[in-house]
C-alpha cells in the first residue's frame, strides 16, 4: 500500500510539472521512437537541446492527464503507442524543424502530430510548421526590412550628385577629344 501511494504522488507531481511546462510551450511535437538505438536517441536529444527544445519520453496516460482541460486536449487521439514529446518555450517552429530533420534521417522516428497556437496538427501540419522561418530567421528578415528603406533613401540622395559627376567627366572627355562634328 505504501509503495502505491508513493508512486501515485510521484505521478501526480509528474503530471503537474508536465502541465506547467506545456502551458508555457510555444509548440509541441509528438513522435514514435520505437526501434531507435541508444546512439541515435542520444544524438536526437542533443539536437533538440542545441535548438532550444526539450525532448522527453512520456507515458500516454500522464500526458493525457496533463492536457485534459487545456487547449492541447485535441492531441489525445495521438496518444497511442510509445510517445516522445518535443517542445520549445520560445520558437514555435524549432521542435518541428528538428523532428522533421530527424524523421528524414531516421525512418524509425515517426512524427505523430503536434500542437501550435490552439490547434492540433497532423503530420502534414508539423511538416508545414517545420518549413516556416525560425525566430532568428524572422529577426534577420525584419532587420533587413528596416535597413532597406534608409539604404534606398541614401542611394537616391547619392544618385543625383553621382550622375552630375558622370556628366562632367563625360563633358571633360569630350572637350579633350576636340570639337564635336557638325
Amino acid at each position: 500500500m505504501q509503495a502505491t501511494n508513493v508512486e501515485r504522488t510521484e505521478k501526480k507531481e509528474q503530471v503537474v510539472a508536465l502541465k506547467a511546462d506545456l502551458a508555457k510551450a510555444a509548440s509541441l511535437v509528438l513522435a514514435d521512437f520505437r526501434g531507435l538505438t541508444v546512439k541515435v536517441d542520444t544524438g536526437l536529444r542533443r539536437e533538440f537541446r542545441a535548438n532550444g527544445c526539450r525532448y522527453q519520453v512520456v507515458k500516454n496516460t500522464l500526458l493525457g492527464l496533463a492536457v485534459k482541460g487545456t487547449p492541447m486536449e485535441g492531441i489525445e487521439s495521438l496518444l497511442v503507442g510509445p510517445t516522445a514529446i518535443a517542445y520549445s518555450f520560445e520558437d514555435p517552429a524549432a521542435p518541428a524543424k528538428v523532428a522533421a530533420k530527424i524523421a528524414k534521417a531516421e525512418e524509425k522516428f515517426i512524427i505523430k502530430g503536434g500542437y501550435v497556437e490552439g490547434r492540433a496538427l497532423d503530420v502534414k501540419g508539423v511538416v508545414a510548421l517545420s518549413t516556416l522561418p525560425g525566430k532568428d530567421e524572422l529577426r534577420a528578415m525584419f532587420l533587413a526590412t528596416l535597413q532597406a528603406v534608409p539604404q534606398n533613401f541614401v542611394r537616391l540622395l547619392n544618385a543625383a550628385p553621382q550622375n552630375f559627376v558622370y556628366l562632367l567627366a563625360a563633358r571633360e572627355s569630350a572637350m579633350k577629344d576636340g570639337p564635336a562634328p557638325v
